[in-house]
């Protein structure tokens, strides 16, 4: 772990494993912490947020630079991270190189500029006044993350706190920790402060419970399910933390008849939900397609979806990789049964992958059921696995009061040559982020977070910077008494 700028052991000393989801082999060990380590942690980075320097506004330009060598350490130790993310993830080789690490830098340097520009404003209150309302740092964030996207997830979160003068203490997925601890190495040989910065391992109940209950954390920033977000909610209560819920989705994709790019379009359903195994907040686990073109498109992609190379992390021509767990592989395959027992028509798919090498991990092959309703339990909860519900609708009204149909709001799509109609609709989808003519086209410069019970507040983009930020009102009388003060002597 890196607690206080020094890399220890857990306080009892004991160890965790991880293991590579495509064949079962040991990828590494981490410490396995427990509530005196979150305590550790907290303290170090409370020491290093009241000193005083770290937090001020003088400070940012040299928080900027750290987090740009943050940046540039992940770019020459770009390799090791790309095989270290693969292997603990199970997520292909040529994803995480196309993606994930690419990102995460990009991350820090996005914010690194970001760093000079947290501004107030001076209010425009009558009087010879000056009134102003300024952005603060809040103090010690916590962070705890899921599993399917380690690197990125680390850097939407420490990103941030940085460039705005927090001091952090990050929780990794215990699943995939260790490229947070090879990010901890770049953190430390960035410079960064003592304490500004920790990161701590193991179980995520202790140290979740730990980092949301604790007295001196004044935020928590979590992304994962909706159920155990509403946990952290409940146990941030009890000292009223700032919260950034990022959780569960079930998001639709939406295809009217006019679609300008039909082969694009068919390839946009597939990247949406078979991209990371499905293991995507944000997938589009909900494939709606006007009647007009249905055939035509159901035809297409079942024949596209049998061409999907499937295979070990590391091979570089496998596009879907591994299932993060035996756990999670018999969650998917437990929805994929209830689709079949009630009533759902399987397409392709729906089955764990036993080939060869395969029979080593947690594969589960690409799945398309046919559904003529939406009530279907696969149709109305997160699987969190390659499971695509494909559904008919007839016109706008209809297919739009199904896609909102759901608890949960995080991101959408539309797909349509009528640029009135795509504007009409995404502002009709209640989520947090719609794309038109396009999936997973995530940005730095974009805010992602989601609407109803896929959570609050914004990770990337400016927005972020309130997420890690307080306001303060200051008003500062220029004339002296203007009469008011002595009417109640």
């Amino acid at each position: 772990m890196y607690i206080g700028g020094e890399f220890v052991e857990a306080d009892r000393g004991e160890r965790m494993e991880s293991r590579c989801p495509a064949d079962g082999e040991l990828v590494g060990s981490f410490p396995k912490a427990g509530a005196k380590d979150v305590d550790r942690a907290v303290a170090a980075a409370k020491a290093a947020f009241e000193t005083g320097t770290w937090s001020q506004n003088h400070a940012s330009q040299e928080r900027g630079e750290i987090l740009r060598r943050i940046a540039q350490g992940i770019r020459a130790r770009f390799d090791d991270f790309a095989r270290i993310e693969a292997l603990d993830s199970g997520k292909t080789i040529t994803d995480v190189n196309l993606v994930d690490v690419h990102w995460a830098a990009d991350c820090f340097d996005y914010f690194a500029n970001l760093s000079t520009q947290v501004y107030g404003d001076v209010l425009p209150v009558p009087g010879d006044v000056l009134d102003v309302a300024v952005r603060e740092p809040l103090g010690v964030c916590g962070a705890i993350v899921a599993w399917n996207y380690p690197i990125m997830f680390a850097a939407w979160k420490i990103a941030p706190s940085v460039a705005t003068g927090n001091a952090m203490v990050f929780k990794p997925a215990s699943l995939t920790s260790l490229s947070a601890l090879e990010l901890a190495k770049v953190i430390h040989e960035a410079g960064a402060p003592p304490g500004a910065v920790n990161i701590v391992t193991g179980p995520g109940p202790t140290i979740g419970k730990a980092l949301c209950e604790h007295a001196d954390v004044a935020k928590i920033s979590f992304t994962g399910s909706t159920e155990v977000g509403k946990d952290v909610m409940r146990m941030s209560s009890s000292t009223v933390k700032k919260l950034t819920l990022e959780l569960g989705g079930k998001s639709p994709h939406i295809f009217f008849g006019d679609v300008a790019n039909f082969d694009a379009a068919v390839g946009s359903a597939i990247l949406g939900i078979f991209f990371n195994a499905g293991q995507t907040c944000i997938a589009g686990s909900r494939v709606f397609v006007h009647e007009s073109i249905y055939d035509r498109f159901r035809e297409e992609l079942l024949r596209r979806i049998a061409l999907i190379p499937v295979g070990h992390c590391l091979d570089d021509a496998a596009r879907m990789g591994s299932i993060i767990s035996e756990a999670q592989m018999k969650t998917v395959l437990g929805y994929i049964e209830k689709g079949k027992t009630e009533g759902a028509r399987l397409l392709c798919g729906g089955k764990r992958l036993t080939d060869g090498d395969l029979a080593k991990g947690w594969f589960v092959a690409p799945t398309v059921f046919e559904c003529d309703h939406d009530r279907y339990t696969i149709v109305r909860e997160e699987i969190f696995g390659p499971v695509l519900c494909l559904q008919r609708f007839s016109d706008e009204d209809e297919v739009v009061a199904r896609a909102n149909d759901t608890p949960y709001g995080l991101a959408g799509a539309v797909w349509t040559n009528d640029i009135k109609r795509a504007f009409r609709v995404a502002k009709r989808i209640k989520a947090g982020q719609v794309w038109i003519n396009r999936y997973l086209m995530i940005s730095n410069f974009a805010p992602h977070g989601g609407y109803k019970q896929s959570g609050f507040g914004k990770d990337l983009s400016r927005y972020a910077l309130d997420a890690y930020t307080q306001v303060k009102n200051i008003y500062v009388e220029l004339c002296g008494d203007d009469g008011y003060i002595s009417t109640f002597e």
